[in-house]
């Protein structure tokens, strides 16, 4: 009799022990630049190799055109034509099926990924310091100017000597509501079955109402298409 209780009492956890995940980490997408942004999400079993998930992804998004150059006076850099910089909030609600687990302690856990949700565009203005030349009784001085980025009155790039903080457009930014979704495959690493770490990789569509007026003179987008790349770390219960 206790050679036949001791293999399941033994056994490790299965995934219907594990209730819920929670992971969270940064993303990389061909949109963003060097870090695109970061995002966490809470994943609930639901059924024998399947999950849903709700998540949250703060990311910034780059028009193609954007260009930096340097002034060489201040040693700061601007993005040239650049009007308004593009962050997006996307809650997401998706599922997640386990297509090959891992072994309790070791080994790769390999997961498809689908999710969608609205997408909430938030237009920031693009703030620079724009240098006017001295008037009155002292000419030679300067006037340094933050504004943002007007074609008409900063028609001189030697005279833009820098951008200023990206906080200081924040409270003009314009709400623009598009909807996005995604398809991609994770692969999932972690020692111990409690804690979880990995990558995920996919592709990201989105579409908004309206285009989006992000550089002077270059095209608007009321769509976008990335590749991303998600890193991750996070534990389970």
């Amino acid at each position: 009799m206790t050679v036949g209780i001791l293999p399941a009492t033994a056994q490790s956890l299965g995934e219907e022990d594990f209730k819920r995940e929670l992971s969270y980490g940064i993303n990389f997408n061909s949109n963003g630049g060097l870090i695109g942004g970061a995002f966490i999400r809470s994943s609930h079993f639901m059924k024998k190799r399947m999950y849903q998930f709700g998540a949250l992804e703060i990311v910034e998004v780059k028009h193609p055109k954007e260009y930096p150059v340097y002034n060489y006076e201040t040693g700061d850099r601007f993005i040239f034509q650049k009007q308004n910089y593009l962050f997006v909030v996307r809650p997401q609600y998706g599922r997640e099926y386990v297509l090959f687990r891992k072994a309790p302690e070791s080994g790769v856990q390999v997961n498809a990924i689908a999710a969608a949700g609205p997408s909430l565009g938030l237009l920031v203005p693009y703030y620079i310091q724009y240098r006017y030349p001295g008037s009155g009784t002292n000419p030679q001085m300067m006037d340094i100017r933050t504004e943002q980025y007007d074609k008409e009155k900063h028609s001189d790039p030697y005279n833009i000597m820098g951008s200023a903080n990206v906080f200081t457009g924040l409270g003009e930014a314009k709400i623009n509501v598009g909807l996005h979704a995604k398809a991609g495959v994770s692969f999932e690493y972690g020692r111990y079955e409690e804690s979880i770490a990995g990558i995920e990789v996919g592709f990201m569509y989105e579409q908004y109402a309206n285009k989006l007026n992000m550089i002077v003179d270059a095209e608007k987008y009321s769509q976008f298409l990335s590749v991303y790349l998600n890193l991750y770390y996070g534990s389970r219960r």
